[in-house]
């Protein structure tokens, strides 16, 4: 699923081709229902611009409207004809059509009053910005402190920090040292995971984020953060560390990637 960087560099793009645009025409296709909601309240509406909270992209509308949109697992946008995967289509003023291609239909596609979402619980409680001031790093440290979950399940639950997933988190979690079950992480540790989580956010920000398969920016290029990567992914490889292979394990559903000798419970 895209994480913060990977919708960041999608923003980025697409915020210069939107933000004073009208949106002439809108077609969905509404399987699954729910994640498409009030979509017609868009046709006719100026895209005032395109800003981004945690994983989610938010473009507010004139008469106090925000378009509210999410990737899921494989989604992206691009401007030219829709395919077969082809989920919307939003149709604007100067003629050029944006598709939103979707083929697991995971992504959310919503338009709705301004700041109100309670249609989107998880939108409405994230965690604050990871690069942003809101990401007080004694908050953050008093956060864990009071978590009896596992510290990279805690990170992926998005209350402590808005954006990080599974790649992020053990990219995070590897650069400092700190086994991804462990349930005790004292302030000072704390202190060192809150900088590496806004390291590796900057880094792949800088590379556009992580393409493995389905990851595109809107002009169809892929993200240059693989080759970059320590933890994720590298199963049986050696740690760029110590040399010690790589193991994998399950936390919070969710597949792990750790050194055995520099990341022990």
């Amino acid at each position: 699923m895209p994480e913060l960087p990977e919708v960041e560099s999608v923003r980025r793009q697409l915020a210069p081709e939107l933000a004073g645009r009208r949106v002439a025409s809108v077609w969905w296709d509404p399987h699954p229902e729910q994640r498409f909601s009030d979509v017609a309240l868009l046709e006719g509406r100026r895209v005032e611009d395109v800003t981004r909270r945690g994983k989610y992209l938010v473009c507010p509308l004139d008469e106090d409207l925000e378009l509210v949109l999410h990737l899921g697992m494989t989604g992206s946008f691009s401007f030219g004809p829709p395919d077969p995967y082809a989920r919307a289509r939003f149709g604007l003023d100067d003629g050029r059509e944006l598709v939103f291609r979707d083929p697991r239909r995971f992504g959310r596609v919503s338009v709705v009053e301004a700041g109100d979402y309670a249609a989107i619980p998880t939108l409405a409680a994230l965690g604050p910005e990871p690069l942003s001031d809101d990401f007080d790093v004694d908050a953050f440290a008093a956060a864990l402190r009071r978590s009896n979950a596992p510290v990279k399940a805690a990170l992926l639950g998005q209350r402590l920090v808005a954006g990080v997933g599974n790649i992020y988190a053990d990219e995070a979690l590897w650069r400092t040292r700190i086994h991804p079950t462990s349930r005790r992480v004292g302030r000072d540790r704390a202190r060192v995971l809150h900088a590496a989580i806004r390291e590796v956010l900057t880094e792949a920000i800088e590379r556009e984020g992580t393409t493995f398969r389905d990851y595109q920016m809107v002009n169809g290029e892929s993200g240059r953060n693989a080759p970059f990567l320590s933890a994720y992914g590298q199963e049986g490889m050696p740690c760029p560390r110590c040399g010690t292979a790589m193991r994998k394990t399950v936390v919070a559903q969710r597949g792990t990637t750790y050194c055995p000798r520099c990341q022990r419970p």
